[in-house]
């Protein structure tokens, strides 16, 4: 493949070029090895700090030859060694020339240079490649980037051979070695169980951590060391109450929230202690009352600020361009810190303008903050309280419609499960959500590839028919069509299936709307509940099935359908006498329903039932150990002495 720049060059400037760099690139070419030698080093001294001689050299068509030169088994160690600095020295010019080095498969060739036995070649061909994957051109997956691949290092007894650097005498080389301890582990388990045991000059590995993220010590290596036990507490290879999470990590990663520190730190620290803290509710509470963090992350939406102390030009404008790392940062913290205690979601939305930055973060052009202001929104819909007042005074269900019509995946999940919450019964949003058209909206939903949207879809349909009106249910039924609920009912997803029975149970209640619902789409129903009843399905499944049997059954007209139906009768007549006392009970509730007295056609009702053998097994069940089961069956027996 050629290797060129992206930018096509003017004729005038290649002349110009010819005639000051092309002899660098035809000795490159000559017959005499240490003729050649000899030019790589020239070009060595020619490029460095030289980018204009960089793109020079790369348009001249230098890098293919370098390659060549590279990979040669003839060529001599000193002068493959002096091809890799020039490679090296050409990829920390522009991302341009990265992109051109990427084209002409430079990474294959150094990869393969680090087989040598040399250490010298080794050294310069690693030193290119970190220069090639520090620049954000390069794609992340032409290097291990997975959970295989940390497999693959683990294997290849990588914690053994780096466990011992994290005491060498130099920094850097301690430094370098934690990194790649903190990207070992991260949710991986596997290396994050071995890590525990480790010792090293006779002390665990943790230990050496904690040692590491101490005051004293350089704000980098704090940090890198708090993310080393962040995720071996998330392996469960240390526990959330031990003395080093609690003590040393969670506090350390408070102090990088504070405004001393620079945007980096404070990003990453909020960052790492929201992964710590995300699945526990205590290192919740515990972290919201530290230093006044939830305060301090206030100070992330205000950054810079017009008192700002930075001096430095550049660094501010380094800042400004991403400040939105910070909002970020701050809503995932917020998420993490809100999941489950309600006290503290009520300090973070009492935190000044809290309500209006969450709106705001939603329509925000940066994907990353979008989604973490979603997740944010989503933590904080979990509280009754915040759904009834803060939720409906800012209107927030607003901007997340719009967040709905079009994101990516990762944001419609979220989105949806802070849309499930905001469609709950008591919820004032409920209605105004309704009226901008979202049963369209989440019954195509329930179509998508993606399962954790067709859940959410279909979750949300459920709390949408929760004690709600005729009308909304027909625009359910008459959304999602006869066709897609059947797919819904035999979706291989346990949680879909679940949720769609909890969908058919919610619109099947109260009598005239059973009545109607079954009037209209009665055949497919009981067809839909015979296939489920037959097949192989856990208990949850089945009883949520007879359920809705149970609610058919208390229809006026309705209950017809299961009468005129002998397969669904013997069914129900053999989950009385199942071993599982939760289907007993739901196939009771029908049999009430069908006999109850005092109701059009109950007698004939009762005598066909009883010539099916239900009393005899009523009276069976009325000795039951279990006194749920054993008062239904009273009660049953009842309707046929009154």
């Amino acid at each position: 493949m050629a290797c060129v720049l992206e930018a096509p060059l003017r004729m005038s400037v290649l002349s110009e070029v010819t005639a000051s760099s092309r002899h660098y690139v035809d000795r490159l070419f000559d017959l005499d090895p240490q003729k050649v030698l000899q030019g790589v080093i020239d070009m060595k001294n020619a490029v460095i700090g030289n980018n204009k001689q960089k793109a020079n050299l790369i348009v001249l068509g230098a890098v293919p030859r370098l390659l060549y030169l590279l990979q040669q088994e003839t060529s001599s160690t000193e002068l493959r060694t002096e091809c890799a600095v020039v490679l090296g020295s050409l990829a920390m010019g522009t991302e341009n020339n990265v992109k051109s080095l990427l084209d002409c498969h430079i990474i294959p060739a150094l990869l393969q240079g680090l087989l040598s036995p040399d250490l010298k070649f080794i050294e310069a061909c690693l030193r290119c490649l970190r220069t090639i994957f520090i620049s954000p051109v390069t794609p992340e997956d032409l290097l291990y980037t997975g959970p295989d691949h940390q497999t693959i290092l683990f294997n290849h007894g990588a914690v053994q051979n780096i466990a011992h650097l994290l005491v060498s005498t130099s920094y850097k080389v301690r430094m370098q070695a934690l990194k790649c301890f903190s990207v070992l582990a991260f949710e991986n388990p596997q290396v994050s169980m071995t890590l525990v045991n480790v010792l090293v000059d006779g002390e665990l590995l943790p230990q050496i951590f904690v040692k590491m993220l101490q005051r004293d010590k350089p704000i980098e290596m704090q940090l890198t060391s708090a993310k080393c036990l962040t995720s071996m507490c998330r392996a469960g290879a240390i526990r959330t109450d031990d003395s080093c999470i609690v003590l040393k990590t969670l506090p350390c990663l408070v102090r990088m929230c504070s405004k001393e520190r620079l945007l980096e730190e404070r990003v990453e620290g909020a960052e790492t202690l929201a992964y710590l803290i995300e699945t526990d509710v205590e290192l919740q509470r515990i972290a919201s009352i530290t230093d006044h963090l939830i305060v301090m992350l206030a100070d992330y939406f205000k950054y810079p600020s017009s008192v700002s102390a930075i001096t430095d030009i550049k660094r501010l404008d380094h800042d400004l361009k991403h400040a939105h790392e910070l909002r970020q940062a701050a809503f995932k913290l917020y998420a993490s810190l809100g999941a489950n205690d309600e006290d503290i979601r009520k300090k973070i939305i009492e935190t000044e303008n809290m309500m209006d930055r969450i709106v705001n973060g939603l329509s925000e052009s940066s994907i990353k903050v979008r989604l973490a202001a979603v997740r944010c929104l989503h933590s904080l819909s979990r509280s009754v309280q915040q759904l009834r007042t803060s939720f409906q005074d800012h209107a927030v269900w607003k901007p997340l419609m719009k967040v709905l019509q079009n994101a990516p995946n990762e944001v419609l999940v979220v989105a949806s499960s802070t849309l499930c919450n905001l469609l709950l019964e008591f919820s004032p949003s409920k209605e105004p959500i309704l009226e901008s058209g979202a049963i369209e909206l989440l019954c195509s939903l329930t179509q998508s590839e993606n399962l954790a949207l067709r859940v959410n879809g279909i979750w949300a349909l459920m709390n949408v028919a929760f004690q709600a009106e005729q009308k909304i249910k027909s625009d359910i039924l008459r959304g999602l069509s006869t066709e897609q609920l059947f797919q819904l009912l035999s979706d291989s997803d346990v949680n879909v299936l679940m949720k769609t029975l909890g969908l058919l149970r919610n619109l099947l209640s109260t009598r005239p709307h059973i009545d109607h619902i079954m009037s209209t789409h009665g055949k497919q129903i009981m067809q839909a509940v015979t296939l489920i009843l037959e097949g192989e399905h856990n208990i949850e499944v089945k009883e949520q099935t007879l359920c809705i049997l149970a609610n058919i059954a208390d229809g006026t007209t309705a209950k017809e359908l299961i009468m005129t139906n002998d397969d669904i009768l013997q069914k129900i007549k053999y989950y009385m006498s199942h071993s599982n006392v939760k289907l007993q009970l739901a196939a009771m509730f029908c049999i009430s329903n069908l006999i109850w007295n005092g109701e059009e056609g109950s007698q004939e009702r009762q005598d066909k039932l009883r010539d099916m053998g239900i009393v005899d097994i009523l009276h069976k069940l009325s000795q039951s150990s279990d006194p749920n089961l054993c008062d239904k069956a009273k009660t049953a027996l009842q309707q046929y002495l009154a």
